[in-house]
C-alpha cells in the first residue's frame, strides 16, 4: 500500500475546498474528528469487555477447591418483581445441585448451558 506523503494530503485538502467550500471545511472536519473520537472509544470499550481474566487458580489443597461453586444468579430486571423470579431462581438452583449430586466422586462435572 502506498504512503500518503505531504504533498499528496496537500492535493487533497485542496480538492476538498473546491468541492466543499471554505465555510463548510470547518463543519466536515469537525464531524470527522468527532467520528474518529467515537470510533475509539468504542473500540477501546469492546477491548476492555473482551479482556479475560487471567488470575490463578486456587490450588488443589485448599477446601474451597473441593466443593461445587454455587452457580451465580443473574441480576433481576427491573420490570420483573422479585416474587416472580425467585421460583425460577430456587429451581435453576435445584437442577444444579441434582447434577453435581449424580455425578460420581472423582469425575468432572456435566456442564449445563
Amino acid at each position: 500500500m502506498p504512503n500518503i506523503g505531504p504533498v499528496e494530503l496537500v492535493i487533497i485538502l485542496v480538492i476538498a475546498l473546491l468541492i466543499l467550500g471554505p465555510g463548510k471545511l470547518p463543519d466536515v472536519g469537525a464531524a470527522l474528528g468527532k467520528s474518529i473520537r467515537e470510533f475509539r472509544k468504542a473500540s477501546s470499550d469492546v477491548t476492555d469487555a473482551v479482556k479475560v481474566d487471567t488470575s490463578p487458580l486456587p490450588s488443589e489443597a485448599t477446601p474451597a477447591a473441593t466443593t461445587p461453586a454455587a452457580a451465580p444468579v443473574p441480576p433481576v430486571a427491573a420490570s420483573a418483581s422479585a416474587a416472580s423470579v425467585a421460583p425460577v431462581v430456587a429451581a435453576a438452583q435445584a437442577d444444579d445441585a441434582d447434577a453435581q449430586a449424580s455425578v460420581p466422586a472423582g469425575e468432572p462435572t456435566p456442564h449445563t448451558n
